[in-house]
This record gives C-alpha cells, structure tokens and sequence, in this order.
C-alpha cells in the first residue's frame, strides 16, 4: 500500500509512483492479451481507447488486489472502473499525446477519477514516456483546450500554452511493470516515440462512485463500442453511493 508521504505527493503534485510494480508472469499476461487484440484488431497498433470492449481479460489487471487497495487510499472505499486504454507507441512511429487534463474528455460530474499508469515496457525520455506538470491539478478547473486535427497525435484535443509552463514538466520514467497514478485534473502529455523499442503503456481508469458517468454528456458522435456513452462500468469496492450510475453490461 501507499506510504503516507506517498499519499501527500499524489495531493498536492498529483500523480505518485510508487514502490509497486506488477510481477512478472502478470506483466507477460499483459503483453499476451494485448498481443491477442491486435492480432484482430490491427487498427489499434497505436492506441486503443476502450480495451474492455474487445476483451475483458484485461480486467484481470483492473482487478489486482494491490492496485485496488492504492486506488482506494487515494479516492476513497466506493469506487468503479469505467474505462481502461491502450497507448501502444510503436517503435519509430508512436505517436505524440499533446499537453491535455483527461477531465476535458470525460463525461463524469463532479468531474473524478484516478488515474493508474502501468508501464508495459520501460518508459524513457527517448522513447516517449509520460510528461507531467506537477502541481497542475491544484486549480481543480479545466483549462483551455483546442481542437488539433494533425497527423501523429494520439488525441485530438490540446491545452492553450499560455495555460500552464511546459518548463516545469517532470518526465515519468519507468521500468516495466512499475505504475504511477495521476489526478483526473493534473495537465500531462508525452512526445512521439521515434526509438527503436516501443513504449506500451495500459491505463486503468476509477472513478468514486459519489460521481456520476454521465452518457448524456458524453460525445456520441461515435457509435458502438468506442462510444464513450457505451463504456461499461465495473463496480470494484463498496457501493454505489450516488445511486445513479448504470452499471449495465454495454460490450
């Protein structure tokens, strides 16, 4: 479990990496699942945006008591997981994540959720690991984002630079099978991956569940099961506390 000075990082910078890490036969499984996906799905070589709706195997992950227990310090004993990615970043060619928080994408009111980043493959500077700004999600706003329609993103939406000083960025580097975990509200990114190794990374994504997903708000200008209306929740401790969250199986 997370130590308390651990804690206090996670509060008041907004992301922790901690003394955790995944064995290695559960790492394998990771890789092997993800290896299964493309195998059918090619189209995600480079990033995958909901993962549970084209295999729930990778809720074994989403279901590791030890991931669960720092999950539950951090935001609470009522949580649901609604969502879980892929940003495989191929070697040569992976691409770029620009400066963003994730609450600008999200249809969750009050706007809640904790962040865990595994790392598939060591992540380096030169291979495109996550960048931070620390203290960044202090504000418990969003800032400015604009739409960017270029080649070589990972996500289409991008923060205003004179919202935040890229000068202060801390990259996240880490071995393989190390996580950190970030706030719903802190301004990250990572640069493309033009190494000769890939830089796969998993997210597991929990939301309290004093929040609610709302799928009247999300963008449905997507249909099926890349809908962000579409995403499954999965109730992973306590209850459901606001009562409204729908917990249908979708995918």
């Amino acid at each position: 479990m997370l130590g308390a000075d651990e804690i206090e990082h996670y509060h008041t910078q907004g992301y922790v990496v901690p003394a955790f890490r995944l064995e290695d036969d559960v790492l394998g499984e990771v890789r092997g699942t993800h290896d299964r996906l493309l195998a059918k799905y090619p189209e995600f070589a480079d990033y995958c945006p909901s993962l549970l709706a084209f295999d729930t195997a990778f809720l074994n992950i989403a279901r590791i008591p030890a991931i669960l227990d720092m999950v539950e310090q951090l935001i609470g004993s009522n949580f649901a997981l609604w969502n879980s990615s892929f940003f495989a970043k191929p070697a040569r060619v992976g691409t770029r994540t620009p400066w963003h928080q994730d609450g600008e994408y999200w249809p969750i009111r009050p706007l809640a959720t904790c962040s865990v980043w595994i790392a598939v493959d060591e992540a380096t500077t030169e291979n495109g690991c996550l960048r931070v700004i620390p203290g960044s999600h202090r504000r418990r706003e969003l800032g400015r984002h604009e739409f960017n329609g270029a080649d070589g993103l990972s996500l289409p939406l991008e923060l205003r630079t004179e919202e935040f000083d890229e000068a202060a960025a801390r990259d996240i580097t880490l071995d393989a099978g190390q996580v950190s975990l970030h706030d719903v509200f802190l301004i990250h990114g990572s640069e493309p991956n033009r190494s000769a190794v890939p830089r796969r990374g998993m997210t597991l994504r929990y939301m309290p569940t004093t929040s609610v997903y709302r799928r009247d708000l999300a963008d449905n200008r997507r249909s099926g099961p890349l809908s962000m209306a579409e995403r499954t929740l999965y109730l992973m401790r306590g209850t459901d506390v606001s009562g409204r969250n729908d917990f249908r199986v979708r995918w």
